[in-house]
């Protein structure tokens, strides 16, 4: 039984946390760390290399369903893919006081305040596994 539903906790999708004010509480709460990525979701090719390879595998999944906070700030260029003007104006927000050098992809790591912890800029240029342990022994550290 457990086997199963272990299981069933790697098909679910992992949850993106629209509103970073939100994941601040959220994390406060859970006592977990905020990942926050910048991505351009339908021009950033490492962007889509970045979600595809690393944020939808396996093993961050399962690091993030238990220990993260996730939040996506995208900045797309089509405008069918473009959001609400709400979460457009959160976005720019988050660009103004994160990425004010306009990195795409650019991952950063925060705790619960909004301080950060660790950056990415670009898609890491460790394994999946590798990346995900980095990020493990910083939320373990950050206990």
């Amino acid at each position: 039984m457990k086997l199963l539903l272990l299981s069933l906790l790697f098909l679910l999708p992992i949850q993106w946390e629209p509103n970073f004010e939100n994941a601040k509480k959220t994390a406060k709460e859970k006592h977990q760390l905020i990942l926050l990525n910048f991505s351009g979701s339908d021009w950033c090719g490492p962007c889509i290399l970045l979600r595809k390879d690393y944020l939808e595998s396996e093993t961050f999944t399962a690091l993030a369903n238990d220990r993260l906070v996730l939040v996506n700030a995208d900045f797309p260029r089509k405008k069918k893919n473009q959001g609400s003007a709400e979460l457009i104006k959160r976005n720019e927000a988050l660009a103004e006081q994160y990425n004010k050098q306009g990195n795409f992809p650019f991952t950063l790591l925060l705790n619960a305040d909004g301080k950060v912890l660790k950056t990415w800029i670009g898609k890491p240029e460790v394994s999946v596994d590798a990346w995900t342990d980095e990020i493990k022994t910083i939320c373990d550290a950050n206990k």
